[in-house]
């Protein structure tokens, strides 16, 4: 018994040193402008499901949290009495013992299924809500909240401003006219949004986007030099997604390439596989 509430402690105190706590908007916005003194980070894209751990789910986040630092990228989605809800899909057939589209579902309704991981296995979690992933995640990480379909970011802006969560929030946005959208709203809240250099940098900034509230979010693949060498002249944070091929490319030829990716200046890797990335961060500071 002893032995047991140990290992509990202890595996709390690990856990709470992977914590990623800031206290105001301005500290966390202070983060990311001074970025490249600081240690990169790894987003773990959906939450970074595992084998009995689903995607959108706040245990994986806990999961994810164990050991190593982390964003996590988390969907947005919203059931036919309005309610935010973490989904990806349209539909619930893959990821939970539902069927249909979850937007025919009450959230009352859909809490009679429960979530599967990606390997198909049905667990005891169930779909959670915007207000309890942002209950859970105050202190503990950073959120990319990623809006899907017909969700108006004005309710998920109302939800983050209502849960005092701009200090460890960032609304994820596709253009500018949809980051322009958000900004109005609120001004100080930190977004993600596409943005592959100059003019789309230029263009933000033109709708009265602060660049210090800007992190770009570079693509699938590595950039060009120039574009790189634009982004950190201007000081802002960039986020490039593996989660596609550079994620099989680390499979197939070693781990080393998040190591080279973050030397190329990228302050985030967003992955499916955040624990690998997390390994590389190690090593990146072990090197210092």
């Amino acid at each position: 018994m002893i032995c047991i509430l140990f290992l509990r402690l202890h595996t709390n105190a690990q856990t709470r040193n992977n914590y990623l706590e800031f206290k105001t908007y301005k500290k966390l916005q202070s983060y990311f402008r001074n970025h490249q003194k600081n240690t990169p980070l790894v987003s773990a894209h959906r939450g970074g499901p595992t084998t009995n751990f689903p995607e959108n789910c706040i245990p994986t986040f806990e999961n994810t949290i164990k050991n190593h630092p982390a964003i996590i990228e988390t969907d947005i989605s919203i059931t036919k009495d309005s309610v935010l809800v973490m989904m990806h899909d349209d539909k619930l057939e893959r990821t939970t013992n539902g069927t249909g589209k979850l937007s025919d579902y009450t959230y009352t309704e859909l809490q009679k299924f429960f979530l599967k991981d990606n390997e198909g296995n049905l667990t005891n979690y169930k779909i959670p809500t915007l207000d309890e992933v942002l209950a859970w995640g105050k202190n503990k990480v950073i959120y990319t909240l990623d809006v899907k379909r017909n969700v108006p970011y004005k309710k998920v802006v109302e939800a983050v401003k209502k849960n005092n969560a701009e200090h460890f929030c960032i609304i994820i946005t596709y253009n500018a006219n949809q980051a322009e959208e958000v900004t109005k709203m609120h001004p100080k809240v930190m977004i993600s949004v596409s943005a592959r250099g100059q003019e789309d940098v230029e263009r933000l900034l033109s709708k009265g986007i602060k660049k210090e509230n800007i992190i770009a979010f570079v693509g699938i693949s590595i950039p060009p030099d120039d574009i790189l060498q634009y982004f950190k002249s201007q000081n802002i944070p960039m986020v490039l997604g593996t989660m596609s091929n550079l994620d099989k490319s680390a499979i197939a030829n070693g781990d080393n390439i998040y190591k080279e990716i973050f030397s190329k200046g990228i302050f985030v890797i967003s992955s499916d596989r955040p624990e690998n990335v997390s390994n590389q961060i190690k090593i990146l500071k072990n090197t210092k």
